[in-house]
């Protein structure tokens, strides 16, 4: 039994002294017939732990409903790690911010007006019981102590940055131990007072967040706790981007020097991210800046210049971590490793579309109300929800007023794109009026663009949570169409590709001849929208915003011969036409 336990400033397993060299694989944003690749790169790098979020929103998408099946087999992704003599950190939130949709919770809880989350309120409690049951009595046959390679559970995750409510952090841990978490538990937050002071109980470890300055971070800590052992929970050895924003690097010089002064002090550490992936389909989150008032979505690309490029390619900054680690064990782990294939399939031309209005039977059922309903209101996580009415009557043109809109929304008259609309800062002005006698279709579709996963905004609702106004008079009866965009197999294209202002799918077809190879996806002549191959949601893309051009298109994903490829296109196209590389372009 190889339990980690704690003997005054020093981790023990098995009784004798541990560093734990940890790093950051979230399961859910690598592909399950990939993580064996990037587990054992993680090894031959010199680490001997993996750590990873859970995300509950993925597990339970609706309210009773779980799934750990596929993409989201934890179980054997902890199989898989404990296979190749590798320790594992569970970091199960419930909130897990991860720069992931809503910070990993579910958006059915804003289903509940009333809910207060990540506080020691019954109704949240017990919403978060029922995803502890089933988590824990799935991976608590892997705990350290039964034998397994889980050695940390992370309870709750920078709480001392939202709140100081230590009865809540106490409630969760007693569900923990409730459903057999007996492996050593902690906590995380940021080297502040303040968090600290917020983030932490006297009865879990805690440990500290950080990108730089080890020494100052570790101080923050030893002032509140003297006796413990020195870790950081997030070594944050690059960054993540915003769409808009310039692409992050770090150096790989400034990470070495980093672990260099912990392993100096004798830190342990986890290296976040280690290998970031990818934020397929919907599943990015997104950051509000209190100072300018702007919301900022992120990319989906989360490469985060870590170790492990998002395709899980060894860097420069592998090859120099692994060197500091090697001259640290006084060992060299062996490189049985490689990067995995790339290939550029050239450029595509879809031959094929559908308008959205004309397909909008095969993608969704209508729900009517007086008011405009919210996504969580119509049981909508991710994806567009299309808000469609009638005007009647007779006045002048009047400009129209959308309460509260989250995020984005395209305004369509008779089904003509009129102006755009987001939380970014574009407002373009319409101007509606109706003549005696006439009737005037407005459609608006609005898109989730990631809900908030930091701070006191996280409760962030989609769609439109206000009126629908023209001038100062309201507007209702609506009918709301949520456009989850995952079953696009029902879809009528025709041959007609021209851009007539709405949104429109567009399909073509790669023929590849022998086994795939990974590659990268440029939709060369698209501004705004998503693409899916094979059915499966790459991601969003935002050519006009950047900095990020290429997705990432796994090998497993494609197969030999015929392969489908859908873009769908909200903002318009100057050909539809696609190209593949055999490397990305992040900015």
């Amino acid at each position: 039994m190889s339990e980690l336990s704690i003997r005054g400033k020093q981790f023990l397993l098995d009784g004798k002294p541990f560093t734990v060299i940890s790093g950051a694989i979230h399961y859910f944003r690598v592909i399950p017939e990939y993580w064996e690749d990037r587990l054992k790169k993680l090894r031959a790098c010199g680490f001997n732990t993996v750590e990873t979020y859970v995300a509950w929103n993925l597990h339970e998408r609706r309210e009773g409903e779980f799934c750990f099946s596929g993409g989201l087999d934890i179980v054997r992704f902890i199989e898989i790690a404990d296979s190749l003599g590798l320790k594992v950190i569970l970091r199960p939130g419930p909130f897990i911010c991860a720069e992931f949709e809503g910070g990993g919770l579910p958006s059915w809880l804003l289903r509940y007006p009333d809910v207060r989350v990540r506080c020691n309120s019954p109704r949240y409690l017990e919403k978060v019981r029922p995803y502890y049951r089933e988590l824990l009595t799935r991976v608590a046959p892997y705990l350290s102590t039964h034998g397994g390679p889980i050695i940390m559970m992370q309870v709750e995750n920078e709480y001392g940055s939202f709140a100081d409510d230590k009865d809540y952090l106490r409630a969760v841990t007693a569900i923990y131990r409730e459903y057999g978490a007996d492996c050593l538990l902690f906590t995380s937050d940021g080297p502040c007072d303040f968090m600290i002071s917020g983030g932490t109980i006297p009865e879990l470890f805690s440990v500290m967040n950080f990108g730089d300055h080890p020494r100052d971070a570790f101080a923050a800590i030893s002032a509140h706790r003297p006796h413990d052992p020195l870790m950081c929970g997030e070594f944050w050895c690059g960054m993540f981007d915003h769409w808009g924003e310039e692409h992050h690097l770090r150096a790989a010089e400034d990470t070495v020097r980093d672990l260099h002064e912990m392993l100096e002090m004798g830190a342990s550490f986890n290296f976040y991210m280690f290998h970031g992936g990818t934020n397929f389909g919907f599943l990015n989150g997104a950051n509000y800046d209190l100072k300018e008032g702007l919301y900022q979505p992120t990319v989906t690309s989360y490469d985060y210049s870590a170790p492990l490029s998002e395709a899980g390619d060894l860097t420069p900054t592998y090859f120099a971590v692994r060197g500091e680690l090697s001259r640290f064990l006084g060992k060299e782990p062996p490189l049985d490793v490689k990067n995995t294939e790339k290939a550029a399939y050239g450029s595509l031309t879809l031959s094929e579309s559908v308008g959205l209005f004309d397909a909008l039977p095969a993608l969704g059922t209508g729900v009517r109300d007086a008011a405009p309903l919210s996504m969580e209101e119509v049981g909508q996580d991710f994806g567009y929800l299309l808000y469609s009415t009638t005007l009647r009557g007779n006045f002048a043109p009047r400009p129209l007023v959308l309460e509260d809109l989250h995020d984005r929304a395209h305004i369509f008259v008779n089904g003509k794109l009129v102006g755009i609309r987001d939380r970014m800062g574009r407002c373009d002005e319409v101007m509606i009026g109706v003549r005696t006698g006439e009737e005037v279709r407005l459609d608006i579709l609005v898109e989730n663009l990631g809900r908030i996963n930091f701070g006191h905004l996280t409760l962030d609702r989609k769609g439109l949570l206000g009126g629908v106004r023209l001038g100062m008079s309201y507007h209702f009866d609506f009918t709301m169409t949520p456009l989850t965009m995952e079953d696009l197999t029902a879809l009528d294209f025709g041959r007609d590709t021209a851009f007539d202002g709405a949104p429109r799918f567009y399909r073509g077809r790669l023929c590849i001849d022998g086994t795939p190879a990974d590659t990268f996806l440029e939709a060369t002549g698209f501004h705004k929208g998503f693409i899916t191959v094979n059915g499966f949601n790459l991601g969003r893309y935002w050519n006009d915003k950047g900095p990020q051009r290429t997705l990432y298109l796994p090998a497993p994903i494609l197969r030999e011969g015929e392969n489908e490829i859908i873009v769908f296109e909200t903002d318009g196209v100057d050909a539809p036409k696609i190209n593949f590389h055999s490397e990305p372009i992040l900015g």
